[in-house]
């Protein structure tokens, strides 16, 4: 199979993508590497899939962000992630819909702790609409796209 692994400089995506190339093609993606995404910038996923073309599979694990109090100075500050985080892999699997060949997969990720923790409500918020976000999406999928996943890490 051809994967595109999202975020595979990162501790995650790395671990992922060093266990699938066992058996995989795997092509690693992130800000830092090439091909190079940016999840907050459209045109860089649209570019990674001009690059890469036709793939089996998507798996993003691609986050940033760190603890945000509830009370941090700023809306803009406590909602710092929202564009990368849950809308960046939002428009991620809109336009891997039209790369990923019949039969493929889409996983998209999140991070939860076991207990929340302070500073975790942005993190928390995040991950409830991606989870509802993918639960929905599962449903809709086109043509023979035959999964869409979200896992949560924890």
């Amino acid at each position: 199979m051809k994967i595109i692994a999202i975020g595979a400089t990162g501790t995650i995506g790395r671990a992922v993508a060093d266990a699938l190339e066992t058996e995989h093609e795997v092509i690693r993606a992130s800000r830092d590497s090439s091909p190079r995404v940016d999840l907050e910038i459209p045109a860089s996923i649209d570019a990674l899939f001009d690059t890469v073309g036709k793939v089996d599979a998507v798996i993003c694990c691609a986050a940033s962000g760190q603890l945000t109090p509830l009370t941090s100075p700023s809306d803009d500050e406590f909602t710092l992630g929202l564009k990368g985080n849950l809308l960046g892999q939002v428009k991620l699997l809109r336009r891997a819909l039209d790369h990923v060949r019949d039969g493929g997969s889409i996983t998209l990720t999140s991070g939860i702790f076991q207990e929340p923790t302070p500073g975790s409500s942005f993190g928390a918020l995040v991950n409830a609409g991606l989870e509802a976000f993918v639960r929905a999406a599962a449903i809709e999928l086109p043509r023979g796209v035959a999964n869409c996943s979200w896992l949560s890490q924890l």
